[in-house]
């Protein structure tokens, strides 16, 4: 989340968006058939602005990735047809072979999140988060583009997926007495994410909710059962050997099995986040808001009823309180403007004085209910379809021959080349049917 400003400020008032982190390791299993609560879509009273979803160790073989470059993968689609008709749009995506980064907001927070970038990081070990990658990754992420050149210098850092943090020193048998009992406590002080905080200052910034859950890893599949049966390693074998005596015998064979004991649980996956330290003094511009960044945990926990994988997921639910950099969008569409001109609908739309558009601006519409920013019905580019404008108003017309002739509800979006975002949408509203009628009775009228 950048602190650039480029927009009049919206004095002191403060905005609270709520935001649902999920982590899952889900070990090349495909969706299961429902994931409402895992999307805590069953509590009416949970109302979510933003998800953010990491899956890791996803099937990532040769053809698997050439499919998802060609078409969506599977949980990018699950989730889209989820979450789409509860108005949430798919506003980024990462794909690293196993791992999966995805981010939804719901479509009126669309002109307010701006400036979008990504950067990826290989780790190695298909990805997985380990203790001596820290420092790397934090050197890594740079986004020299704009005025927060690492990933230090954002206001905000989510930190989560499957960190391989294992229990150290107690047996498997105390581990799983101490599950069974609850007695979660007695085995903090030997996680090994929390003995490292111990001993790295920069790794003690980022703080994590309460483990008052059983530890998520390692189940057998299609159960809530630890890790019963005995693991083959890798390179597992079969070793033929034969004794042989000066007696005329036949030889007499032995098998080795080489296998590796039961995998003690642990708390792997986790989510862990960072607050950029805020100034004390006041801002040095007396017009721009003192900063305010504030971050409450609301819930902590696992999912033990999805047996897919020998992960559980892991949600967290924030609260994120701030001062907005915008009061307005900075294109407003007006869909009650809209009226047909022969083969064409006019759109009508305004913009702020400080807006600075480019011809690669491009206006598009779309059914309410849509998946992403390309999922459009029609879409013009603004600078070649513009018929007029003055200092308040701006015109374009799209093609009507291109529109569903429905009941369906539509959505204008405005997109802004150089800040690769939607800067403008509407709300929603249904296409005339009369605008159909208009055009099919012009095409009947004779050409004289």
């Amino acid at each position: 989340m950048a602190s650039e400003n480029q927009w009049k400020p919206n004095g002191t008032k403060r905005n609270t968006l709520s935001i649902h982190v999920v982590t899952w390791n889900v070990a090349s299993a495909a969706p299961p058939l429902d994931l409402s609560d895992l999307l805590h879509l069953n509590n009416p009273n949970q109302n979510k602005d933003i998800y953010v979803i990491g899956l890791q160790e996803m099937n990532s073989g040769i053809i698997r990735l050439l499919s998802d470059t060609a078409f969506e993968d599977p949980w990018s689609s699950f989730f889209m047809d989820v979450l789409s008709p509860l108005s949430f749009i798919k506003i980024s995506h990462v794909r690293m072979q196993g791992l999966l980064l995805l981010v939804f907001a719901k479509y009126q927070h669309l002109p307010f999140i701006q400036i979008l970038s990504t950067k990826s990081t290989p780790t190695g070990l298909y990805g997985y988060w380990r203790l001596e990658h820290f420092d790397r990754i934090l050197e890594m992420q740079n986004f020299k583009r704009y005025d927060i050149p690492n990933i230090l210098d954002h206001d905000l850092i989510l930190w989560f997926g499957d960190m391989n943090f294992r229990i150290e020193d107690f047996g498997l048998h105390f581990v799983r007495e101490s599950i069974t009992n609850q007695h979660y406590s007695d085995l903090w002080e030997k996680d090994q994410l929390s003995i490292a905080k111990k001993h790295d200052s920069l790794l003690r910034e980022f703080q994590e909710g309460p483990l008052n859950f059983p530890p998520t890893y390692k189940f057998d599949r299609n159960s809530n059962n630890y890790d019963t049966r005995l693991a083959w390693l890798q390179s597992s074998y079969l070793h033929f050997l034969c004794s042989w005596d000066d007696r005329p015998t036949p030889p007499r064979p032995t098998y080795w099995l080489r296998c590796e004991k039961k995998r003690k649980p642990a708390w792997t996956d986790r989510i862990l986040w960072r607050l950029k330290r805020q100034p004390k003094a006041k801002p040095l511009n007396p017009n721009l808001p003192a900063p305010y960044f504030s971050l409450s945990l609301k819930s902590y926990i696992s999912h033990m009823m999805y047996d897919i994988s020998d992960h559980k997921p892991v949600t967290g639910t924030f609260d994120l309180e701030f001062n907005p950099l915008m009061s307005v969008p900075l294109v407003t569409m007006l869909p009650e403007s809209l009226w047909t001109m022969e083969n064409d609908m006019l759109i009508s739309y305004s913009s702020t004085p400080d807006f600075l558009s480019s011809p690669w601006d491009w206006i598009g519409l779309y059914k309410v209910g849509m998946r992403h920013i390309n999922d459009y019905v029609s879409y013009v580019w603004v600078g070649d379809n513009q018929i007029s404008f003055s200092d308040n108003l701006k015109q374009v017309y799209i093609s009507i021959n291109n529109i569903p002739e429905t009941e369906d509800q539509f959505l204008l979006c405005y997109y802004s080349n150089n800040l690769n975002s939607v800067v403008g949408i509407s709300k929603p509203f249904k296409i005339p049917l009369r605008f159909f009628l208009d055009n099919s009775l012009n095409e009947a009228k004779p050409q004289i």
